[in-house]
């Protein structure tokens, strides 16, 4: 493994760069709830506040080296040297000058250039202040190295946008022209006189804001409030007319051009070793905003560096969700930033850094719930409300909401007209919650009651009805027309029960528009995912066991979920098929409002042979002669996994689920593993791939032969495998599908093969020779092993999850605290100490497990436990449970040692 990016310098997750300027796709995200910007070591990147509202142009991966437009300061001495203090220059002789070096930590950024033959040394730090202010933080200081004075005028450029991300390609010229433009003592505003969209134009209320000011609170001599003014004719922004000429702007029409930010300050002369220090301020306000008193909250060092303090402070906070003492500082370390991983996802959905340029913002349904994993590890009390709100987005047909509003419980009607439907939506619900009962014993959330969804797509969006319409509301209502109300559990009984009838020709579930590979998105007829199946089969099982562990009696439901609870012979696809269309037919304008009461056990029996069922179909007709298991059908009603002539396709999502959910045997667990090494491992990077190469190029099918007109070829599953093999779904390392089978074998004992995927992980994102990435956890790692798709990844709740539960152990059960260490020899073998700390019950608790015999898993036991210096009597064995009623006992205000002895 080599690291010869960056190298963390202190605990907190800081590092420093010496060479990060010379990969031009490497960016940092700032932000806090308001704004969010992505910064590179030569600031290039964008800011904004949601998709309408970009104060800088909008920033794909590409745009991070081919756009000339970035924020810059510019420093004019003389015609002959004229310096970038930011490195963005057509001088490039000059640039190559500089000494390069950068420091940055969670979540902000200090870049420093320093030219000897000039003379001069800038630093400028970027962060977004955490708190109401919906700005972002540029605080450049030039030092005067030399021995001599030098005199110069400095320049803060900034090129605005301010627009919506829609009106790159749509309409660039002409939503210029409703720019407005006003100076002020310290900066200027832009303000658009509308919001452009052809469908419904409507009046703009956003105002776009830059504002600078030296260390005395001095605002600029000269502004050049466009573009045009700025750059001049050649519009170049790495060689602006008014710096290379020394021209001071012109009285000009203002109105109706690409605004500019650009700030001249006054001549200053600096004696040697002297500073100056310029503080820029960029933004974006509702209505209107005083320049003057929001440059007055930054207008010196003092004042920047308390909020610079506060920001470092909130950040090192959220990357404590959990601590570890491994033996590797680099790892503890690149934890820190894992564990933001999940709050950087909730603040930019999926579309808003530069890597991710689709969408239009906001989460997914799938990451709405698996981002909940990492709260409810940290403060599951502060989660339940936010859980029963989630709920609000399950639609009676089983499916639900894709669009996630910004609001807890707020879910949008499918902006895109796009009838699609992800057939595994429904497992994740279950299993969130799962880990919120077992942390918190609070089972009286499954009574809770929650709404529905409800829009134009009706019955899996298999049909549209066009009689709803936005007047009726997105919530779905009894016949008599009053808002319909279920328990959490009867909205998972729906979830659940719905997709053991919606199956295909060999009675799986239905891959429908894709599963968690959204890849697998042209298989909408007859695909099927067996995979997800036993993910439905185990979830099955756990809600029948819920509902004995819940002590009730009966449950009130609707009456139409009596149609889903039928006993008959289950391989009977036909007669599936015709209970479904009944409840369809039954749901598909609304309720009746009546409720009926359902016997628990009875329920809960009728549940567990369903599951039991399921999972015994997958076992007898999907598993392979080749030693692992099949996991897809595809539109064509072909299995994808196995031999193929003389080619072996395998994917790994195939093996992961039926493993997790117990379908698995042992035996067959450890063909797969040796399977998995021996078609998905791939050595030259050290990483296991989700596929084998299927060897399906745009021009040929899976046999090499040209489709036909009217053959499908690759196109009988999914756009993944036209994908060159190795990048994203198609063969990539792909982090949440490792992890996901890292924690499946954790469960299922398989502690060392658990380790190996885990740790595969971290080496690849720390070996940046190859990943080339900042310490994160990427979405997945192509076949040259470079990291892709930085931070916003449910990766890394999962990655989290299975480090702390299943690794270290630590968790709760039922609402008391399970610690079983499932550690290797590897991992002691260069310490005899490895500790965890975490929040449970509201308490701060740090695990330290002593092994001075450095034994690996399977050759020690609990010999002993103390809690806080007090030795507690325990059962010599592999695990303790530590009741909750202890726990609660505990001090809140401190943080209590739990020590577990291993011999």
């Amino acid at each position: 493994m080599k690291n010869n990016l960056y190298n963390f310098i202190d605990d907190s997750g800081s590092f420093k760069s010496f060479s990060a300027h010379k990969i031009k796709s490497l960016y940092l995200p700032l932000c806090n709830e308001l704004l969010m910007s992505s910064v590179t070591a030569d600031l290039h990147g964008d800011i904004k506040s949601n998709q309408n509202s970009f104060l800088l142009e909008p920033s794909s991966r590409a745009d991070l080296s081919l756009s000339r437009g970035s924020r810059n300061f510019w420093v004019y001495i003389n015609p002959e040297n004229i310096w970038s203090a930011a490195g963005v220059s057509k001088n490039l002789k000059q640039i190559n000058q500089d000494e390069f070096n950068l420091e940055a930590g969670p979540l902000w950024q200090r870049i420093s250039r320093q030219n000897s033959k000039i003379g001069l040394k800038s630093e400028i730090l970027s962060f977004i202040p955490v708190g109401p202010e919906s700005l972002e933080i540029m605080q450049v200081r030039i030092t005067n190295v030399s021995e001599r004075k030098i005199s110069f005028i400095p320049y803060a450029a900034i090129p605005l946008y301010a627009r919506s991300a829609d009106n790159l390609r749509d309409h660039r010229h002409v939503t210029s022209l409703l720019t407005r433009i006003k100076e002020e003592k310290y900066g200027l505003k832009v303000k658009p006189t509308l919001l452009f969209d052809e469908s419904g134009h409507r009046p703009n209320n956003t105002v776009y804001y830059v504002a600078a000011c030296d260390n005395r609170g001095k605002g600029p001599q000269y502004i050049y409030p466009t573009q045009e003014m700025f750059c001049g004719d050649s519009g170049d922004l790495e060689a602006p007319q008014a710096v290379f000429e020394n021209k001071l702007p012109q009285k000009t029409f203002l109105q109706g051009k690409e605004p500019m930010g650009a700030l001249r300050f006054p001549r200053i002369t600096l004696l040697a070793q002297a500073q100056a220090t310029y503080t820029v301020i960029m933004g974006i306000a509702q209505g209107d905003c005083n320049l003057s008193s929001l440059i007055s909250k930054f207008n010196n060092n003092a004042k920047v560096s308390i909020h610079f303090e506060k920001t470092k402070q909130f950040w090192a906070g959220q990357s404590k969700l959990i601590e570890v003492s491994s033996g590797n500082k680099h790892f503890d370390n690149w934890l820190r930033w894992v564990n933001i991983q999940p709050l950087l996802r909730k603040i930019f959905g999926c579309s808003f850094l530069p890597d991710f340029d689709y969408g239009k913002g906001g989460r997914g349904w799938r990451d709405l719930w698996q981002d909940c994993l990492g709260l409810i590890l940290n403060n599951p009390q502060a989660v339940r409300l936010l859980l029963i709100n989630n709920f609000s987005g399950v639609k009676i047909d089983g499916s639900n909401a894709t669009i996630i509003g910004q609001a807890p419980g707020e879910f949008i009607a499918d902006r895109n007209n796009i009838s699609r439907v992800w057939m595994d939506h429904g497992v994740w619900p279950l299993i969130t919650l799962d880990l919120y009962i077992h942390e918190t014993a609070d089972l009286g959330i499954l009574l809770a009651p929650a709404t529905y969804f409800r829009n134009h797509q009706v019955n899996r969006a298999r049909d549209i009805d066009y009689r709803w319409n936005p007047a009726y509301g997105n919530q779905l209502k009894t016949k008599s027309g009053k808002i319909y109300s279920g328990t959490v559990l009867e909205h998972l009984l729906v979830q659940n029960l719905v997709q053991f009838y919606n199956v295909g020709a060999h009675n799986h579930v239905r891959l429908e528009g894709a599963d968690w590979n959204d890849g697998l998105d042209m298989g909408k007829e007859h695909g099927e995912s067996v995979t997800f199946s036993s993910m439905y089969a185990q979830n099955l099982l756990t809600l029948s066991q819920l509902l004995l562990k819940a002590g009730i009696k009966e449950l009130e439901v609707a009456e139409e979920l009596q149609i889903l609870l039928a006993d008959f012979n289950y391989s009977n696809i036909t007669q599936k098929h015709k209970i479904l269309e009944k409840y369809f037919s039954k749901t598909r304008d609304h309720l009746s409002g009546k409720k009926i009461r359902l016997d628990a056990t009875k329920l809960s029996n009728s549940l567990k042979n369903k599951a039991f069922w399921m999972k015994a179909h997958i076992h007898r007709s999907e598993w392979l002669k080749e030693g692992f298991f099949n996991g897809y059908y595809d539109n064509r009603k072909c299995r994808v996994d196995g031999k193929k002539d003389s080619l072996v396709q395998m994917t790994l999502t195939s093996q992961v689920f039926p493993i997790m959910s117990q379908v698995a045997s042992d035996a067959q667990i450890k063909k797969i593993l040796l399977n998995v090494q021996r078609y998905l491992y791939d050595q030259s990077i050290g990483g296991i791939r989700l596929n084998t190469d299927f060897s399906r190029t745009s021009f040929k099918t899976a046999g090499g032969i040209p489709p036909k007109a009217g053959k499908k070829g690759q196109y009988d599953l999914g756009r993944a495998f036209s994908f060159s093999y190795g990048d994203k779904e198609n063969g990539a390392v792909f982090s949440h599908m490792v992890v996901m089978f890292a924690y499946a074998l954790y469960k299922r004992g398989y502690v060392s093969g658990g380790w190996k995927a885990l740790n595969s992980l971290y080496e690849l994102a720390a070996n940046t020779e190859l990943s080339k990435i900042y310490p994160c956890l990427p979405e997945y790692f192509d076949r040259s092993g470079r990291g892709m798709y930085t931070y916003l990844t449910g990766s890394a709740s999962w990655f989290i999850l299975t480090l702390l539960t299943q690794v270290f152990g630590v968790r709760g059960q039922d609402g008391d605290l399970l610690i079983e260490p499932k550690f290797t020899s590897e991992q002691f073998k260069s310490v005899s100490k490895l500790s965890i700390t975490r929040t449970f019950a509201a308490r701060r608790l740090k695990i330290v497990f002593l092994n001075p015999k450095r034994l690996p898993g399977g050759r020690y036991q609990i010999k002993s436990f103390k809690l806080n210096a007090e030795l507690i009597p325990v059962v010599k064995g592999t695990r303790v449970v530590v009741s909750r009623e202890v726990i609660l006992n505990l001090p809140k205000g401190k943080l209590n040692i739990i020590e577990v002895f291993l011999g």
